[in-house]
């Protein structure tokens, strides 16, 4: 991609500031905000920022977002996701719900279900589902990560391995072009190993930006998910992978 000079200013001010706001850039280049807007979609399809509500941040390869831009980010794509996904959930079930703002959007859309267990080591699904009284929850403790209610270490480890859920319904950090699912803490990894240990079916929600993101430590392959919840069609040869491995694919696109 060819940046025009406001768009390479706009990177460097990314890059010193750590994330640049629409309104602000907006003001200082006296533009309006469509065209920062636009200036800031076409660097995000290049990979050279990400969006988040009300602007963008640098892609990180070894950091992960801030929980409320993590959240703020794809917000419309994971509510699609989350709703096709809960969908699809028998009530009576026992499920995982592991830590991740669109495993808490899922969380939103079981308020409705009937007879559920659910397991989680994130504080914040135990927090929404508390409104859903046909619903069992089980928080497995460990050490807390403030920054998104996440438990992790033995304890959460050893409490997941004492279960065999019907549904591990997980998100990842980022989706590698090979398949494989990746994540950014090593202990957040071993939980996740541990869950899909111990789930007879696991299930994927990931929206489309993790496919543009990199994280270094790997949790495991698409080979070893049941179902993955998007909303973009995967590029050709994954898809093609995953026809090969028997993980289906549940594309839920935008309707409009």
């Amino acid at each position: 991609m060819k940046l025009s000079f406001r768009q390479s200013d706009i990177l460097e001010i990314a890059r010193v500031e750590g994330r640049v706001v629409v309104e602000n850039l907006a003001d200082r280049f006296g533009v309006t905000v469509q065209t920062i807007r636009r200036d800031l979609s076409e660097l995000a399809d290049a990979g050279k920022l990400e969006r988040v509500h009300g602007g963008a941040v640098l892609p990180s390869g070894v950091t992960n977002l801030h929980y409320e831009d993590r959240r703020a980010l794809s917000a419309e794509a994971k509510t699609r996701i989350a709703r096709a996904c809960a969908a699809d959930i028998p009530d009576g079930a026992s499920l995982f719900l592991n830590i991740g703002t669109t495993t808490e959007a899922v969380a939103r859309e079981l308020l409705s279900h009937r007879n559920l267990m659910v397991v989680t080591n994130n504080i914040n699904i135990a927090n929404i589902l508390v409104a859903n009284e046909s619903c069992d929850i089980v928080v497995t403790g460990g050490s807390l990560r403030r920054v998104d209610g996440g438990l992790l270490g033995d304890l959460a480890v050893t409490t997941i391995r004492q279960f065999k859920f019907d549904l591990a319904v997980i998100g990842c950090s980022a989706v590698d072009a090979s398949g494989d699912l990746l994540d950014y803490d090593l202990q957040e990894v071993s939980t996740s190993r541990a869950i899909l240990e111990s789930a007879r079916s696991a299930w994927l929600v990931a929206d489309h930006s993790k496919f543009q993101r990199q994280a270094p430590a790997r949790i495991a392959s698409l080979s070893q998910i049941d179902r993955f919840y998007t909303d973009v069609a995967l590029p050709q040869p994954l898809s093609q992978q995953c026809s090969e491995w028997d993980t289906q694919q549940v594309v839920v696109s935008n309707p409009s």
